[in-house]
């Protein structure tokens, strides 16, 4: 009885040595599709808010690392920048919208040299479907709102959902929401606004994304 489970020891130590070693050798095969991949998605979203015409730098592959405590509580979050022939023309910003229904909602924020909202995307959520979902560009058109609008100070009540008493529209049933949103995109917006020169002036964080180098 021992003399068998000690072989049905061995034989399952050498099936999970096993399996070990084919998980590692796909991760190993398949990581550098898995970064092509995933750096052809970035790219794709960077360009649907930023219009592709308005810069000729490679933007997924020239950002910097932020991590200010007058920004997000300080965590750690990437700006991507778009440039035409070395001067700035805009920056995608991450940002998270910390007070969604369900909790953080994870975002890009791309704003213009001249503080003008280039165009917003949400990256991930875990909002309501039917309802606070509706902040996802393949659900609605809501995110689109942003693109064109300005802001003035940290005090433009403009900046609010409607029931607030500001321009954007909430949702039917759902006001929590787009109220993060806005208000994320608000204050990544004024943090832009007050902080554009430093941040262009930054070296680049993402050079280890670039082959050439």
């Amino acid at each position: 009885m021992r003399i068998a489970i000690e072989k049905n020891a061995k034989i399952l130590a050498l099936f999970a040595i096993a399996c070990t070693a084919a998980v590692g050798l796909v991760n190993f095969l398949t990581k550098d599709r898995i970064i092509e991949q995933e750096q052809k998605q970035l790219l794709k979203t960077l360009n649907s808010i930023i219009a592709p015409e308005k810069y000729n730098n490679e933007m997924y592959k020239d950002c910097i690392t932020i991590k200010d405590p007058n920004f997000s509580n300080g965590t750690e979050y990437t700006a991507y920048l778009a440039k035409y022939d070395d001067k700035p023309v805009a920056a995608a910003l991450t940002a998270t919208a910390p007070d969604g229904y369900n909790g953080n909602i994870q975002l890009l924020v791309a704003i213009n040299i001249d503080g003008s909202i280039s165009g917003v995307r949400v990256l991930s959520h875990k909002e309501t479907p039917g309802l606070g979902d509706k902040i996802d560009r393949k659900k609605s058109d809501w995110i689109d709102n942003f693109s064109g609008k300005t802001i003035m100070s940290e005090t433009d009540n403009r900046w609010a959902v409607a029931k607030d008493g500001g321009m954007f529209d909430q949702f039917t049933g759902a006001t929590i929401t787009p109220r993060a949103v806005v208000g994320s995109v608000k204050q990544t917006a004024l943090y832009f606004m007050k902080n554009h020169a430093v941040l262009f002036a930054q070296e680049n964080a993402c050079r280890g994304n670039d082959e050439d180098e």
